[in-house]
This record gives structure tokens, sequence and C-alpha cells, in this order.
């Protein structure tokens, strides 16, 4: 298949907007943010794979642009906003970014106190029953992968809720809540209890397991940020 074109700021829809903070829909195959080693790269290798921050920018500069034009002899200053919080590149759904130094602070503490409510719409392999996923996350799980570790008083606490929405035949619509929000977690949950995500490249096994082999033919990761409550 031909690698699909760069994203634009008209796949990028804004689902709330007010002086405070964006929330806005991420399209799948988008990184959140550029990378550090990625910040020297020039404008026009930028604007190949661009990034959702820099997309949105470009949208929040076209509504100020609307809206009048700056005094003369000066530019318009571009955009201010400030990341919080992060989805992975494969991973489509919503996202919320400040664009104020208060907003920012106060959603920061909001995530670290995990006062908000995330919710995820995944198909994965296999029949899911309703049930809570807890473990211990750490950097290597000793396959060189994140993952779930027997020593409780190692990693960090991880809580996935479950909660099955439709069967279909050999897979399960699955809703994850977030009680906490750790770095792939609904992905490591889901594959160590042997409903490994349609389309993940990752993370492939059950716990200690043999690599499973992904039938469903789906072009990317199955996860969507379907809810952001805060």
């Amino acid at each position: 298949e031909p690698r699909a074109a760069p994203a634009r700021a008209d796949d990028v829809r804004i689902q709330y907007l007010d002086a405070h903070l964006v929330v806005v829909e991420k399209p799948a195959g988008v990184t959140a943010l550029r990378h550090s080693e990625e910040q020297h790269w020039p404008e026009r290798r930028r604007q190949f794979q661009p990034t959702l921050d820099e997309l949105i920018r470009q949208i929040l500069a076209r509504k100020a642009k609307s809206r009048g034009r700056p005094a003369p002899g000066r530019r318009p200053e571009p955009p201010s906003i400030r990341a919080v919080h992060r989805l992975d590149r494969d991973t489509s759904g919503l996202m919320v970014f400040a664009r104020t130094a208060e907003a920012e602070r106060r959603l920061v503490q909001m995530f670290r106190k995990h006062d908000l409510c995330r919710v995820y719409l995944a198909i994965v392999h296999g029949h899911v029953e309703a049930r809570t996923i807890e473990s211990h996350l750490v950097r290597d799980r000793g396959d060189g992968l994140r993952g779930s570790t027997a020593q409780a008083d190692e990693g960090q606490r991880a809580v996935t809720h479950l909660r099955p929405l439709e069967y279909l035949p050999g897979y399960t619509l699955v809703e994850c809540t977030l009680e906490t929000g750790r770095t792939h977690q609904i992905r490591i949950h889901l594959a160590e209890a042997g409903h490994m995500v349609c389309g993940e490249k990752v993370y492939v096994r059950r716990l200690h397991g043999r690599p499973v082999t992904d039938g469903s033919g789906a072009a990317r990761q199955a996860l969507h940020a379907a809810a952001l409550d805060f």
C-alpha cells in the first residue's frame, strides 16, 4: 500500500476552544509532539511529518487572522499551546492542550492526581468479560519492552477497567477506562491478558507468552480516546 499523505490542519477536528484551552480529535498516524532530536529539522522536512501541536497552531493562526489584522508594522504572534499529556502516534482521539500558563498548571495537576476521566474504545482479540486489570509497570519486564512485574514494590501502579460493548466473531469492542495513566498502559494490559489490540505491532504476547499473530487486517492500532472529562 502507498504511504499515507502527511496530515493537514484540516484533518484535525477542534471539539472545544476557549481562551484557556483547546480540545482536539487527533487523527491516527500523527505524532502529538516533536521529539527533541527533530527540533533542528528544516521547515520543509517538518511539513512532510507535521506534529499535532504544529497543526493546531496553524488552525488557531487561521482563526486569529479571520478575526482581524494585526496593527500596521506588527507581525502576529504565533499561537501559544502547551502540551499536558500525549497519545501514541497510531492512537486516535481526544487530547487537551493548554493555552495559558495557569491552564497548563491546573491541567498538569489534574493529570498527576488522576482527577480526569479518560475512556478509550478498542477492538481486541478474543472474548473479553468485564474486569479490572491492576499491575505494576516497569520499563523492561524482561524482554526489552514495558510491561508488568510481579514485584509489587517496583514500577508504577496501573489500573484499567474493561467493559465489553459488542462481541464480534473472534473479537470484542471494549471500553477501557483509565484509573491511572501510564505509558502504553491499555495496550500492555490487554496484550498481557491475552486480548491484543487489533493492529498492534509492539505488545503482541501474553506476559511471558509467545507472540500472537494478528489476523484482523487492521490498518492501524484499533484504539481511540473517545471521552475526556475534567
